[in-house]
């Protein structure tokens, strides 16, 4: 599994007891590669996720959390872009909470 690290920081609010190397896994559900995954704290601003080449079809990824984000909300979205241009979004998701797994599957 690779690790993957946050870019960019986004607009900190409330903040949550995130640890340090706090992780969580992506899951890609879908017959596509990711592309590209962007996070957003507050559902306007996006920063991307360095994903290196993709998370292929099947594949579940560790990602990490950059240490800049230990003191954001505990609340973010995720959106990510196939290879085929399919953007698929996620609802919010809680990182104060542990075994955190986010996956992406076409309906």
């Amino acid at each position: 599994m690779r690790q993957l690290i946050v870019l960019a920081v986004l607009a900190m609010t409330t903040p949550c007891a995130m640890a340090d190397d706090y992780s969580f896994t992506v899951t890609n559900n879908a017959d596509q590669r990711i592309v590209s995954i962007d996070v957003s704290e507050d559902g306007k601003s996006w920063a991307p996720f360095d994903i290196g080449r993709g998370i292929r079809s099947g594949d579940s990824v560790l990602m990490v959390w950059d240490e800049s984000t230990d003191s954001s909300d505990c609340n973010w979205l995720f959106r990510a872009t196939f290879k085929g241009g399919d953007v698929l979004d996620s609802d919010w998701v809680d990182f104060c909470e542990e075994d955190v797994v986010i996956s992406f599957d076409f309906d």
